[in-house]
Parts: structure tokens; C-alpha cells; sequence
């Protein structure tokens, strides 16, 4: 199973002067994202028992995701009001008391034997004391599963950047598999060195695999064994990018997983044809997801790669 750690929201999306809610947020999406894809996918989070806590529980049963190790709580559900120009998503959050963000370091869950990977990323990674939950639990799993981690960094979120960046060297440390944007490298990395000197850089801070999204350029992936590879990203019509680098991480995790190297052998000795098509399988998925409005990843059955 793979476990995805991290926030659950209520996407307030606008549309001619007004706000619909959509269920949303960076980790959710992707939990959703590798449920749609016939992966065996986990969430932890804390959900709000309110009614849009119970859309959101409702929308990960309906996509095959177990819901067994959420924390619910009688607090209300992170909003993110989201503005699109020309496609392009900015946010706002509401997130103060949170069922999401009120989760404790000092409570960890029991893990199954059977996960064999867990996924950490958004906005959760920023928010005390759920920040602090989140790294504590990838560092006790460190050891025996593979990390995964995306920061998808809002800038305009985060208030304390240099906390933030040492929570973040943190959990590199002791992560297998970072994913980045370009945007997001050279905010962790401030200065004028190259897109490959950062990304060499992270890589000796502790992942065995870096990967870096460049938007419409596509993505690359550098490895441990010192090789890198690029996929291009696929052309679309583009509605929006809600969501896209989302359902692109389930597109990586779940190939790896069917290439069967979701392990940390599997993570440290992973060659440039596996990594390859990790990217390929990231990029489909997220053209079928920025050709349609929201974060509405595709099902198995539209994809023309195997999985």
C-alpha cells in the first residue's frame, strides 16, 4: 500500500463573480489520483466531522481509498478560495484550528506491515503542530519504507520561511524520492546557481531519486547512480492546473510500483529506463488532468500507457 500523509481541503473555486466548493488539497489529490489508478492507496489526515469533512471522507471512499487511519476531529475543514487566470491557479487558505492542521507529533498512528511507501507533501509541511506530525512520521518510517516527499510551495503561505526550510532539510534527509518544481528548487535554493547545480545539491542531502517539473518544458529525474533522464509533457488543451502536479506524482508512484521498485533498494539502485517511464506515465496523467477543470484525475480505463 501506498500512504499518503498529508492535507484534505475544500477548494473554493471561482467561476463568473462566485465560489464553488470542490474537494481538494495536494496529498488528497493524490491519494484520489493513485485510487483511480487501481493502486492500493492509503490516507492519513485530519478530517473535520462537519459537511465538508463528509464530502471529503465520501469522495475517497468512491475512489477505492482506504480511510482506516484518518483522524477525525469536531474542528472545521481547511478552505483554499482558488482564483484562475488564464488557467492558472492562485490560493488563498483559511486554515487556522483546523481539523487538518491540529494533529499531534506526540500521537503517531501504527503503521501496517503492509505499507511500503508513504507520501508527504502541501501545505501540511507548514502548518504547526500538523507540520510537526508529519515529519516526526516520516522520520520514524524512514528506516524501513520509502519516503516520498513534495513541498509544493506556496510561498504566500508561509509565514516563518526559515523554519520552514529546516523542517524541510529535516525530512530530505530522511526522504528517498523528493519532487520539486523548478519554481519550487530555486525557493528552497535561493540564488543564481543552475537548475542541475541545485538539483545536485539536494540530491547530497539524502534522496536517491530527484524529481523536477518544469511545467510545459516536462520533467526530469536524476538519479542516484549519478544519470538523469527527461520526459517532455504532454500537449493539451489546457482548462486549468489545479491538481496537476498532484495527479503527476501518482502517475511516478504508481509505476514504480508496478515496475516493483517502491522499495529502498528498489529507490537507491533505479535505472534510467524505470525512471523514464515513471516520468512518461506522471506526464499522462497530467495532461488528461489540466485538459479538465478541477483536480479530476483520470481513471485507468483513459490512459493509454499500462499501469
Amino acid at each position: 500500500m501506498i500512504l499518503c500523509c498529508g492535507e484534505a481541503l475544500i477548494d473554493m473555486i471561482e467561476k463568473d463573480g462566485s465560489f464553488t466548493p470542490h474537494v481538494g488539497g495536494a496529498v488528497f489529490n493524490t491519494a484520489i489520483a493513485l485510487g483511480r489508478l487501481e493502486q492500493e492507496v492509503g490516507f492519513i489526515s485530519g478530517l473535520s466531522t462537519d459537511m465538508f469533512g463528509t464530502l471529503l471522507r465520501d469522495a475517497l471512499h468512491a475512489s477505492n481509498v482506504d480511510t482506516s487511519h484518518v483522524i477525525f476531529a469536531d474542528r472545521p475543514t481547511t478552505l483554499a478560495f482558488v482564483q484562475l487566470d488564464n488557467g492558472n491557479a492562485t490560493y488563498t487558505f483559511y486554515d487556522e484550528n483546523t481539523a487538518g492542521r491540529s494533529l499531534d507529533a506526540a500521537e503517531l498512528p501504527l503503521i501496517p506491515t503492509t505499507v511500503s511507501t508513504l507520501y508527504f507533501g502541501g501545505i501540511s509541511l507548514i502548518g504547526m503542530p500538523a507540520a510537526d506530525f508529519y515529519a516526526a512520521l516520516a522520520l520514524d518510517q524512514s528506516d524501513s519504507r520509502v519516503i516520498m516527499i513534495d513541498p509544493n510551495i506556496r510561498p504566500q503561505f508561509i509565514t516563518e520561511p526559515d523554519a520552514y526550510r529546516a523542517r524541510l532539510d529535516t525530512m530530505m534527509i530522511a526522504c528517498d524520492i523528493l519532487k520539486v518544481s523548478d519554481d519550487d528548487l530555486h525557493w528552497i535554493i535561493p540564488g543564481d546557481a543552475t537548475l542541475e547545480d541545485k538539483a545536485r545539491s539536494i540530491m547530497a542531502q539524502g534522496p536517491e531519486l530527484l524529481v523536477v517539473t518544469k511545467g510545459g518544458d516536462g520533467a526530469m529525474a536524476y538519479l542516484a547512480n549519478g544519470e538523469s533522464v527527461e520526459a517532455a509533457a504532454r500537449r493539451v488543451n489546457v482548462v486549468d492546473t489545479v491538481g496537476a502536479g498532484d495527479t503527476f506524482n501518482a502517475g511516478v508512484l504508481a509505476k514504480l510500483s508496478q515496475l516493483g521498485c517502491l522499495t529502498k533498494t528498489g529507490i537507491a539502485t533505479l535505472g534510467a529506463d524505470d525512471a523514464l517511464a515513471a516520468l512518461r506515465l506522471g506526464a499522462e496523467v497530467a495532461a488528461i488532468t489540466v485538459s479538465r477543470a478541477g483536480a479530476n484525475p483520470p481513471m485507468l480505463s483513459e490512459l493509454s500507457s499500462a499501469v
